[in-house]
């Protein structure tokens, strides 16, 4: 069993990873946008956006950029933005940034629309009219913009950003009605780069200080002595067993949902520290040909955890014993052992958690959530759908919780076919996890207990220790 302070370890370690993961993912998208989005310039670009409104203008006015102390915008850093535009109509264009307080006094009295929301496409630009008159004067004559630009053809206004509430405007040059433009906003923050720099380096070293604790956490862990459980047994390396437990309740899968959410949140945290830790086993195995032990055996707790749990839930539902915290293969109907590999091959480590495996990640997500694509989709409003379905998996043990609902009983077939289909799924995870080189078969190998023989069928069974 975990000590104290081996449990404080894997919890701060899996918080560690979580962090890391998330620091590493933001800092390699700046970087990657870095190298591919901007332009010679050091520009980043919007796509086109047509804007024609019946009004005098179009207005953006949820520029805030440290109006009051203390707001995000800090004052020292550098940023240029670009607005260019274009008439579709004809008409001169003007352009101008200026305080929202000035803008405001300009057009209060002034029909106009203001831009609520910026989408993907060209024309998703939802905007709100404020109604009025006329402007009284042309925009150009005002001495209201800190940056403005007004002409024929294609106009750029370029505007070094500052603190304060700003307002940009687009009307057209004589201030007329009917403003009709193609519109691009460019921007250049030369902060972002050294920020991104940052974040892969702290990404490192969270996921350096996560490694560290998990090692510890795992290093010199035993099954409990006061309870010795069963060795098992079978063909291939990855050994998964489960057992019905009888009598099963034919009303406490209703609920087992919300049971099982303090697992859920110690998982989110265990999953992100199996990921981090499977990446560095993947460069320690492309070195040295050898999976870190310390590693190997909290990796392959965290998989044994995730099938206790999914065997007390809707894996299978076979069991109303609560799942155990541990990470440990303890005495309990649903286990799960990985036979550590003393040789490793570097070439396979490169290709056999994508390339290899891609007709069994089809299968597996059949198994798992594939059937979510075969259901169709109900409009809720403009954007919303509402979808129902779920993975085969998940479907068969629910025909097995009405089965116990209504006939008290747990078919023993679906049993025995649900093992097979959460067997494979099991083997695939280890092989793509690097845990060992044999290839996952394309079988279903049905039963409570894993076959001997791999070459077919098989009478299941436990060996005692």
């Amino acid at each position: 069993m975990m000590s104290a302070g081996k449990v404080v370890a894997a919890v701060f370690g899996s918080i560690f990873a979580l962090v890391a993961l998330g620091l590493l993912i933001g800092g390699g998208v700046l970087l990657w946008s870095h190298e591919t989005l901007r332009d010679a310039n050091g520009f980043y670009s919007s796509s086109a956006k047509y804007l024609d409104v019946d009004g005098y203008a179009i207005v953006a006015d949820e520029i805030d950029l440290a109006a009051h102390p203390g707001d995000w915008w800090p004052s020292h850093v550098e940023a240029t933005v670009q607005l260019r535009a274009v008439s579709t109509s004809g008409d001169d264009v003007f352009l101008g940034i200026g305080s929202r307080r000035d803008v405001d006094a300009y057009l209060s009295d002034v029909t106009h629309s203001v831009i609520h929301r910026i989408g993907d496409g060209q024309s998703d630009v939802w905007l709100k009219q404020q109604t009025g008159g006329a402007p009284d004067v042309a925009p150009g004559t005002l001495g209201i913009w800190t940056s403005s630009v007004q002409g024929s053809g294609e106009q750029t206004l370029t505007w070094d950003v500052s603190q304060g509430r700003w307002s940009a405007v687009i009307m057209n040059a004589d201030a007329s009605a009917g403003v009709s433009v193609s519109a691009i906003v460019r921007a250049r923050l030369p902060i972002l780069y050294p920020i991104s720099i940052g974040l892969v380096v702290a990404g490192i070293v969270f996921a350096a200080l996560a490694a560290v604790l998990l090692v510890l956490a795992t290093r010199g862990i035993a099954p409990q002595e006061e309870q010795p459980s069963p060795t098992l047994a079978g063909a291939y390396p990855t050994t998964v067993a489960g057992r019905v437990d009888a009598p099963l309740s034919p009303v406490l899968w209703l609920i087992k949902w919300f049971l099982l959410i303090p697992h859920y949140i110690v998982l989110a945290f265990l999953w992100a520290a199996f990921a981090v830790l499977t990446v560095i086993a993947w460069v320690a195995i492309l070195f040295t040909g050898k999976y870190p032990r310390a590693i190997f055996d909290f990796n392959v707790g965290v998989l044994r955890w995730t099938w206790r749990v999914g065997f007390y839930s809707y894996g299978t539902l076979a069991t109303d014993a609560y799942p155990p915290f541990t990470l440990q293969d303890v005495d309990y109907p649903a286990r799960l052992t990985v036979a550590y590999p003393e040789r490793l091959s570097r070439g396979l480590a490169l290709i056999k958690w994508w390339l290899l495996a891609i007709p069994h990640y089809i299968v597996v997500g059949v198994l798992t959530s594939g059937l979510w694509a075969w259901t169709t989709n109900t409009q809720v409003g403009d954007n919303a759908a509402v979808q129902i379905g779920g993975g085969l998996i998940f479907i068969l043990a629910l025909i097995a919780a009405f089965a116990l609902l209504f006939t008290g009983r747990y078919p023993r077939g679906l049993f025995d076919f649900l093992m097979g289909l959460n067997r494979w799924v099991l083997r695939v995870g280890t092989y793509v996890a690097l845990m060992h080189d044999e290839y996952p078969p394309f079988r279903l190998d049905m039963g409570g207990e894993e076959p001997l023989d791999a070459t077919g069928p098989h009478e299941p069974r436990i060996d005692s220790a």
